[in-house]
């Protein structure tokens, strides 16, 4: 019998039509993917890709041996997969990754009750801000936004993310309250700078029935590249900040913030659930992904990064 790397790389190959996309699904190097089906050809004696420098395509032989050993394939990845158990429960180390802020205050407080009900499984999470290859560097999921949806990854929306202007009651006290985007300009405001281009953010707002504003801030009481060091600086009483609603719904929540004209608000796109769309996960991999969309949805996240 062929070797099982030697026939998932053919099938991953196949389906996803090239041998990057292969190599990203199974975390191996084109070169590796490339060599294995290489190998599988000579063992066989049957060329069962057409290559090109831009495409990857089935012989009339690599149709007929795909569809013979597709089904046994998955049968094998099935009991491999099951392996992944102990005494019928999901075990074995989940590696997730996940942004610094987001996973301290949303995920991590998670975790006490996920392994209550998961005890085999160990928890390898990593806070990080930077993007991550998912497969390449071996992740059984991520948490956040921007990862490009490349072939072999599947994205759930957790929720869509709401920016909002805040400051703290201690500001704000003996001030006026903004009743337009254009008032903020009279307020002390704390501004982000961007960590790739260096360039200060400006504020554009949006109202429900579509006017957007974008506003002219000639008074920055401090700049900060970290959205994390705003909010706080928010809660010390030093100025306005436009934050993601994730870094704020407490202090809103609390009280310790205050939500400036809330009729008002910038898009920030997604947060996402991202995985390996492998047919088959592992137990450890299904159950975290479940457990997540359900306390996500049942302490109606998505709402709440939505309205203060």
């Amino acid at each position: 019998m062929e070797p099982l790397n030697h026939l998932e790389s053919f099938v991953q190959s196949a389906e996803g039509g090239s041998f990057s996309a292969a190599a990203r699904r199974l975390g191996l190097t084109p070169a590796a993917v490339s060599k294995n089906v290489a190998r599988l050809e000579a063992r066989l004696g049957v060329r069962l890709f057409q290559r090109s420098t831009r495409s990857l395509t089935l012989t009339e032989g690599g149709e007929r041996f795909l569809a013979q050993i597709g089904p046994a394939l998955a049968t094998l990845q099935e009991a491999v997969a099951g392996i992944d158990t102990d005494d019928g429960q999901p075990a074995g180390t989940l590696k997730v990754s996940m942004g610094q802020a987001f996973g301290r205050e949303h995920v991590l407080p998670l975790m006490g009750d996920f392994l209550a009900r998961y005890p085999a499984i160990l928890p390898d999470w990593h806070f990080d801000n930077q993007q991550v290859d998912l497969v390449g560097e071996g992740f059984d999921a991520a948490i956040g936004g921007g990862i490009e949806l490349s072939a072999g990854l599947v994205a759930r929306e957790l929720a869509r993310i709401h920016v909002v202007a805040v400051a703290s009651p201690r500001y704000m006290k003996g001030r006026k309250r903004p009743r337009h985007p254009s008032d903020l300009a009279e307020l002390d405001t704390l501004l982000r700078r961007s960590s790739p281009t260096g360039r200060l953010r400006s504020w554009t707002l949006r109202q429900a029935r579509g006017e957007e504003v974008t506003v002219d801030l000639p008074r920055p009481r401090a700049i900060f590249n970290d959205p994390e060091a705003i909010a706080h600086a928010a809660l010390m009483g030093l100025g306005v900040a436009m934050l993601p609603m994730p870094f704020v719904e407490r202090g809103l929540r609390s009280g310790e913030l205050l939500r400036l004209l809330p009729e008002w608000h910038q898009d920030a796109g997604a947060v996402w659930l991202y995985y390996p769309s492998k047919k088959l996960l592992p137990p450890k991999t299904r159950v975290f992904i479940d457990f997540v969309l359900e306390r996500f949805r049942n302490e109606r996240f998505a709402q709440r990064m939505q309205v203060a």
